[in-house]
């Protein structure tokens, strides 16, 4: 079996490859070419292993998540038809994993859910503020489910269309829409009840 390091943030720059280049990498990995799944990894392990951890709250989760993703790929590439993007074949992949490990063991979510919330001014009381308002949406992020969290991850953090994240997830567009409206209502009532700014 394959095994890929953990991918840190500083290891693993986000590359925004051309559709075709990430089609021909799948192609090699179909015809199994180890080096091409390693390429593949190096282009997008950072962004897996960010969406299945703010899936789990877990990094021991995520990296397994990724690892089963990875061997999934691995077995399946033959199997895709171009249809979409790599990328949200590759999220849908990690979704579906992170999600089966979660219902297998269940686990708190941590402050791992909130790393990379959008940061605020330079000055120390809007930094203050920063530091509260994220405190806040990490437990309102907490009582979300992880199909809520799911949307607000590959649209916000992911950067992926509507109708990418319908093909993530597995899920009408409009069920998409639905989950993101209404966790972003519930993350502005979490803040707005503990009169801090409107999380945007």
């Amino acid at each position: 079996m394959i095994t890929y390091a953990n991918p840190k943030k500083e290891s693993w720059p986000i590359r925004m490859a051309q559709p075709e280049q990430d089609v021909d990498l799948v192609q090699r990995i179909a015809a199994g070419e180890d080096a091409a799944l390693q390429e593949l990894y190096a282009a997008y392990g950072q962004r897996m292993f960010a969406f299945a951890l703010r899936l789990t709250g877990d990094a021991a989760m995520a990296e397994d998540a990724v690892q089963e993703t990875l061997v999934s790929v691995w077995r399946s590439a033959g199997r895709y038809r171009g249809e979409g993007r790599v990328l949200a074949w590759l999220l849908g992949i990690v979704h579906h994993v992170a999600l089966k490990a979660l219902r297998r063991r269940p686990q708190p979510i941590t402050d791992g859910m909130a790393e990379n919330l959008p940061a605020g001014g330079g000055l120390p009381e809007d930094q203050a503020l920063v530091g509260e308002q994220a405190r806040w949406v990490r437990q309102g992020l907490q009582s979300l489910s992880a199909e809520h969290r799911a949307v607000l991850e590959l649209v916000f953090y992911q950067g992926l269309s509507l109708e990418e994240v319908a093909q993530v997830v597995n899920c009408p567009v409009g069920t998409v829409k639905s989950r993101l409206s209404y966790a972003r209502q519930y993350l502005r009532s979490v803040l707005s009840r503990q009169n801090v700014e409107e999380w945007r």
